[in-house]
């Protein structure tokens, strides 16, 4: 019974680690599906698909998930806090908050 008792333990144990893992997956995964059906890659290229003038690759490690969310919901004034120079052609996003917090997360998974 000792052993039955122990490989029990050991799944619970291993299922609790794992399972941030797996929702931060999905969220990632249904990041990428708004960033396909916001038609991002009009605009931007992520691994060489897409409008290879803005890519994206690699902008989880240059922004913080924060300085993303901006650019997505206000982009002239990340713009401005960013100091770019011109306007940005960007439009603001209005997602709701669970997509937006999923592109976000899926940006942020993007370190080349």
């Amino acid at each position: 019974m000792k052993p039955l008792v122990l490989v029990v333990a050991v799944v619970a144990v291993a299922a609790a680690f794992s399972l941030p893992a797996f929702a931060q997956d999905a969220k990632i995964a249904q990041g990428e599906k708004v960033y396909t059906t916001e038609k991002c890659s009009m605009c931007h290229a992520i691994a060489g698909k897409g409008n290879k003038k803005f890519p994206l690759d690699g902008v989880g490690t240059k922004l913080t998930a924060d300085q993303i969310k901006e650019w997505l919901v206000d982009p002239v004034k990340a713009a401005e806090t960013a100091k770019s120079t011109g306007t940005p052609k960007m439009k603001a996003y209005k997602l709701s908050k669970d997509d937006l917090d999923a592109l976000v997360a899926y940006m942020q998974s993007l370190k080349k």
